[in-house]
């Protein structure tokens, strides 16, 4: 049967000599794999920049329950990102983007709000005007609201943490800049200390390992740690 819906590309892996195998999370279906034929080939008509992660798509699509490589149908751009594959710290974010929903989300896994914030955030990474030293540490705060396991405060996302890598005396800082991350969102344009930042970041992706039971090392972090300088 043919759906009609929004795709948010993660990734793709190539398969045989031209063909890719593609991950998208849709609006309607929630996660899928889909089997791109020939996407790879000079003559291809789907060209391969339409499958870049975080790219938006509008996909009309075959959905089979009995086999887990669906197929695309139809499929063109919703927009083009402007900035995101040209910028090396944009292509960074998005890269890390990917893998925190690689990890937190599973095949099948279907949530229409999640999908709105995903769209939105991209929108909002595209924009000249984004401050992006914060975007990572607001991404990680709001999409654990998706997921279900957002502490109620900032506070008890410093508490929930058990092993918070913040000192005694850095305690209330933390806290205050959370509360400005939370009030502001993507438009936080606080200045705090590199190392604050960065702290929070480690303290977020640990909590993120633990709520969702893996101890993989981030492979993005090498280059996020470079955007937060």
């Amino acid at each position: 049967m043919l759906h009609k819906t929004s795709g948010i590309v993660l990734s793709y892996i190539r398969y045989k000599e031209s063909s890719i195998i593609c991950k998208v999370f849709t609006r309607e279906l929630g996660l899928k794999s889909y089997l791109i034929n020939g996407v790879r080939s000079q003559n291809s008509k789907s060209k391969i920049a339409l499958y870049q992660p975080m790219t938006l798509l509008d996909m009309v699509v075959y959905n089979k329950e009995s086999t887990g490589l669906q197929r695309i149908s139809e499929v063109k751009l919703i927009r083009a990102n402007q900035l995101i594959p040209f910028d090396f710290n944009r292509t960074g974010i998005a890269l890390f983007m990917t893998e925190v929903l690689t990890r937190s989300i599973y095949e099948n896994y279907q949530n229409e709000f999640l999908f709105d914030f995903l769209e939105q955030s991209i929108i909002e990474l595209d924009q000249q005007e984004c401050s992006i030293s914060h975007f990572p540490l607001v991404f990680l705060i709001e999409h654990a609201k998706y997921l279900g396991f957002a502490p109620e405060s900032a506070k008890e996302f410093l508490t929930e943490n058990q092993g918070q890598p913040f000192r005694l005396e850095e305690l209330e800082s933390a806290e205050n800049f959370i509360n400005k991350l939370i009030a502001s969102k993507y438009a936080c344009d606080v200045i705090v200390p590199l190392s604050l930042r960065r702290k929070l970041m480690d303290h977020l992706l640990e909590f993120y390992n633990q709520q969702l039971e893996n101890n993989q090392t981030w492979k993005s972090m090498t280059i996020l740690r470079q955007l937060l300088d």
